[in-house]
């Protein structure tokens, strides 16, 4: 059966299915239990599965995703809720020295599998501690699986591959697709080891995840009006990336934008362009191409915003810079 359904509701379905199907999973965070989510995620569930599994938390991402940490080295599936990416930095020790580490230096002995969710991203005028987009930081950690569902499907079959991995998952949510709707055949069998190429083209390969891939699909369908035929692919598996996907469609189009909500230093984009550039120098025609947010911090005022970010505009400039 298709249903039209909105990217925050196939996350509150996935959640739904996976308290359904596991006892072991509960769902702990901030304001995720009586208020409903920050972003409304969470709205009924309380009420539904109880105290026991739908946990509000202190102010303390520190202590929450320890025990999280903690939850799921006792043999648990926590799903742990961080309100926006900028606050899980205040967690990077239990998360990054112990949760992506363990695996590795018990030999296989002990694993972590707790999935952390949480918003990233701008667009909504909620200033610099709220809007960056810092998921590229996290995948640079071996020991994690950095996952950015773009499309109601993926956010609606994410979450279950997510709890079976013996390792922690994060998954962004970029902020701006909460409202983004769609039909959804329910429920989608989803792979969170690979890439997707969203749009078939043979001039330009344009490669995005998360809130930047409706910005690179729209530039694709203006580039369309002028017979430039742009493949978008969606990475929407951060760590690890899918180099086979990206290099076959290089090999096609022998032209690359990379599209990054992150800051270009050091940048994820900086990495595909390295991969692309080391696997597949010689199948380029041009060099490998980036748009990227401003170095600066997210600024609050509107027209600010909108200069600082990615644009519809700004990937179509550079698709074109590409191809003359």
């Amino acid at each position: 059966m298709t249903t039209r359904i909105s990217y925050r509701e196939a996350l509150q379905e996935a959640l739904r299915e996976a308290l359904q199907r596991d006892e072991r999973v509960f769902l702990m965070g901030e304001d995720v239990g009586r208020y409903g989510g920050t972003y409304a995620v969470s709205k009924g569930l309380l009420a539904e599965f109880g105290e026991a599994r739908i946990r509000d938390t202190p102010l303390s991402e520190l202590a929450f995703v320890g025990a999280g940490i903690g939850a799921a080295l006792g043999g648990m599936r926590p799903i742990v809720e961080v309100m926006t990416v900028n606050f899980a930095l205040l967690a990077l020790d239990p998360l990054i020295n112990t949760a992506a580490t363990l695996r590795h230096m018990s030999g296989g002995q002990f694993s972590v599998p707790l999935v952390l969710r949480m918003a990233t991203g701008a667009g909504r005028q909620l200033a610099a501690q709220h809007s960056h987009s810092l998921e590229g930081w996290f995948a640079h950690i071996p020991g994690l699986i950095i996952l950015a569902p773009a499309t109601v499907e993926d956010a609606r079959g994410m979450l279950w591959p997510a709890l079976q991995a013996p390792d922690p998952v994060l998954i962004f949510e970029h902020a701006q697709l909460y409202n983004l709707e769609d039909e959804l055949q329910a429920p989608p069998t989803v792979d969170i080891r690979s890439a997707r190429v969203r749009r078939q083209g043979r001039d330009l390969t344009l490669i995005a995840y998360g809130g930047t891939l409706p910005k690179a699909l729209q530039a694709a369908e203006e580039l369309a009006k002028e017979g430039i035929a742009a493949e978008v692919i969606d990475l929407r598996v951060l760590r690890p990336l899918d180099d086979a996907t990206i290099l076959e469609s290089v090999r096609k189009t022998r032209r690359v934008l990379v599209v990054d909500e992150g800051w270009r230093s050091g940048s994820l984009s900086a990495e595909i362009i390295a991969r692309i550039i080391e696997q597949g120098f010689f199948e380029l025609d041009a060099p490998p191409a980036r748009v990227c947010s401003a170095e600066v911090p997210i600024p609050y005022a509107k027209h600010l915003e909108d200069a600082a970010l990615p644009q519809v505009s700004s990937i179509i400039a550079a698709a074109r810079q590409l191809l003359h």
